[in-house]
This record gives structure tokens, sequence and C-alpha cells, in this order.
């Protein structure tokens, strides 16, 4: 074990050493060689040497370096050197975040990091929270603990009886609802096509006015941080609206929550902490190494209700049992790296990591329309979109910006044409990096358009 430790560290520390000088996606024959991991399932047992080997020398190359400097595609941070070293060491521990005797240190750090998010994030303390996958399992979560809340005050138990002969509960979502939302609803019972849609603007806000008539029998999803534009529902007036009729607001913050973390941004999250319960990730901004997603919940008497699981050799302590606020019984301790990241960074610091991304998708738009490019949104946040003119044109620069491997950026639709997205997320970028990944953008978008002419 001692010496395979020892060899996994050299390993690990020749491929953060190499972040900088390798191609962010990989190699088309990185990836064929991939095959050669697999094969019929051995006979016998293989060194642990050797298949350590295996998995580096073939393994590592094929990797997307979304953990380097200059990846800017989806919203993938990368990981903070406290946060992968605790990582690390929760692997070497490997401890299941069940329940508190399972795992004392693990119970405690979640609780501990928990607050703190929450704090950042300038939500209720007292809210109730857990620690999940990503923001799919956070939302859906979140959505259990709104769906208990609203029939319980039917007098309906679905966590009992289900939704067979339930009261009817409606959902309220945005046009530009993500993906995530949608899923965790159908994996409820809700159904993706069922939701009434509300009309959004030009950044893909929900409209406040063109809220349907709500009740109490009402959940309302809106969001922080749309997946495109960065742009965010205007949670005040939906809240306060909602609030009136007894409907319940849900906020999906996977990444614009932690806007509230930033001075200079907190504006942008206005009325969000009025809300009933939340989802964001902490494998998105807090850069902590995935998964981690994190639920919270005003009342957290709706959140363990609608989690609570029991056994008669599961025997729950008198304090915070983990397995009791999310979907998953077994798992990680996801709160180790979350609270390693977090002290850290402190206040000050996650201030500055939120910031400066946000800065540099700035510097993005401002260089790539200076060039003659369009920037197809207000770059609010850390997002932002850019046409090169026509679709065909546009997705050809993108694909070309892919494979010369200086940087990386994805591609979307977005109000009926093709953009490339900007998503800065990581600590590790820097000022070179941004200028560095400007000039490449730029100089293979005008080879393209000139090969076309």
């Amino acid at each position: 074990m001692r010496e395979l430790l020892a060899d996994v560290t050299t390993r690990a520390l020749k491929y953060v050493d190499g972040l900088d000088s390798r191609p962010v996606a990989p190699r088309p024959g990185d990836i064929e060689r991939l095959a050669h991991l697999g094969g019929p399932l051995p006979d016998g047992p293989s060194d642990p040497a050797a298949v350590l080997r295996d998995l580096d020398e073939i393994g590592s190359p094929a990797t997307v370096a979304t953990t380097g400097r200059r990846y800017f595609g989806f919203v993938t941070g990368g990981s903070l050197p406290a946060a992968l070293a605790a990582n690390l060491l929760a692997g070497v521990w490997d401890q299941n975040g069940a329940y508190r005797v399972m795992s004392p240190t693990a119970a405690a750090l979640e609780e501990i990091s928990g607050r703190w998010v929450a704090e950042a994030l300038g939500l209720p303390t007292t809210a109730g929270f857990g620690f999940t996958t990503g923001a799919t399992m956070a939302n859906l979560a979140a959505l259990a603990a709104a769906r208990h809340a609203v029939l319980v005050a039917h007098g309906y138990d679905v966590e009992a009886d289900g939704l067979f002969g339930a009261p009817p509960v409606r959902v309220v979502v945005g046009e530009e609802v993500h993906a995530s939302v949608l899923k965790a609803l159908s994996l409820l019972g809700f159904g993706r096509e069922r939701v009434e849609r509300v009309p959004v603007d030009n950044q893909g806000r929900m409209r406040a006015d063109a809220l349907p008539k709500l009740s109490a029998d009402t959940i309302v999803c809106i969001q922080a941080g749309n997946v495109n534009t960065g742009a965010f529902d205007p949670a005040g007036p939906i809240c306060a609206a909602a609030h009136d009729a007894g409907a319940w607001v849900h906020v999906d913050g996977a990444f614009g929550l932690w806007a509230a973390a930033a001075p200079r941004l907190r504006h942008l999250v206005a009325g969000v902490a009025e809300a009933d319960s939340w989802a964001t990730d902490a494998h998105k901004w807090l850069n902590v190494p995935y998964d981690s997603g994190i639920t919270f919940v005003r009342n957290a008497a709706h959140l363990r209700d609608a989690m609570t699981v029991g056994a008669a050799y599961l025997i729950a302590g008198t304090d915070r049992e983990p397995c009791h606020h999310t979907p998953d019984m077994s798992r990680r301790a996801r709160g180790v790296e979350v609270w390693a990241a977090l002290r850290s960074l402190g206040r000050t610091g996650l201030s500055d990591l939120v910031d400066r991304c946000c800065r540099y998708a700035a510097r993005f738009a401002e260089g790539l329309r200076a060039a003659g490019f369009e920037i197809r949104n207000d770059v609010v946040l850390n997002q932002a979109l850019v046409s090169f003119g026509d679709d065909d044109t546009t997705r050809r620069v993108i694909e070309a910006v892919q494979s010369d491997g200086t940087c990386w950026f994805g591609g979307t639709h977005w109000q009926g044409r093709a953009a490339l997205r900007v998503s800065v997320s990581s600590w590790a970028t820097t000022d070179e990096d941004v200028e560095r990944s400007l000039h490449t953008v730029i100089e293979v978008a005008r080879g393209v358009d000139a090969h076309a002419n």
C-alpha cells in the first residue's frame, strides 16, 4: 500500500505539472488508446502497480484538462489545492457519510461546511441542508421537500401513500428552466410536460408580470444564473407574489447563487434569500473535485421528513444524521473537501474567486466584440455568448477552437441561433490565460472566415 500510494502521488504531480503544456482536449489517438483498457474480464489478479500504470499511462492522456487554466466549457471549476488534497485524504479515509456513527468526522465536517455555505450565500443558517452528487439531486431533494410541504398542508402523507390519489400539485417554471430541474420533477412524478411555463425576456429571465394566478398548491421554480447568459430571474417580486398566495418558491442556483459571496455582484441575488428552498453545486464555483451538490430548505423539518430513512439496524442518534437529508444512504464524505475549500479561501478568497471569473468573462466579451464579433447577452456574471456570423460559421469556429487545443469552449443554441459559450469558473485561470485564449479564438475565427471566403 505504501509503495502504491507513493507511486500515485508521483503520477498525480506529473499530471498537474503537465496541464499547462498539453492540449486542453485529448488528441484522437489518445482517445483511441482507451480501447487497450478493455478486453475480456481478466481470469486472475493483476499487480496493483501495473493496474495503476495502465490507468495513468493510457487514461491520463485521454482526459480533458478541466482542472487546468484554460478550460472554459460548461460551468466546470477546477480543483482548489486544499480541496484536492482533502479529497485524496478522504479517499484514504474511505468513510461512509450516511450516519454519524459510521464517521463522526464526516458528519461534523458536513455540518460545519453546510452552515458555512449558507452563510456565504446569504441563506438562512437555520435551514436544513444535505450534500448530494450535484444540482440535479440537490434540486430533487429540495423539490421533494416542497412536495411534502404542499401535500402535508392538505393532510396528505406522500411519503407513505405515494402520488396515487394525492391532491394535485401545480409546478410553475420559466421557459428557460434548466434540464436538471425538469429531470428532478420527472423523477418526483410531476412530469416534464405537465409544468406551466412562464415567458422570459431576451436574457432568459422569467417575467414576473407573466406569472399565472398562484395558489397554496403551487411550487414555483426560479433560476439564479441562466446556464447560457448568467441572468437571474427577478426573485423578489416572484417570491412576494408566490408567498401572498401561499405557494412555495424553489431556486435552482447551481452556480449563480455564488454571486452572493462577492460584494460587487451581490445585487444579482436580491430577493433570492426569500425563497423556501435552494440548490447549488460546490464542484462549480467553489472548485472542489467532482461530485458535490448541496440542497437547502428553509424549514429543516420539511427536508428531513421527505428524506428520512429507517430500519431496525439503522439506529439514529440525537444529533443530525446526514442520510436523513439526501436521497442517498451510503455515500462518500463530500463535506470534507467543501470544508477544506472554504477554510483555505475564507470569505475574502471566495469573493475574489467569484469576482475574478466574472471580470475574465467580461474581458472575453470586450475583446471579441472589439474584434468584430457579436456578443449575444448582457455579460453580468461569468457567462458570455458569441456569434461569428451565421450558424454554420459559428459552429466551424467552435470546432476549430476545440481542435486547436490552446483552450476549450463549448457551443450552445440560444434563442434560435448557434453561439460559442464562454464560461469562466476556475480558480487557476490568470490574466495571461485569458489573453492567450482570446488571441487564439480571434485568430481561429478569422482563419475560418478567410477560408470560407
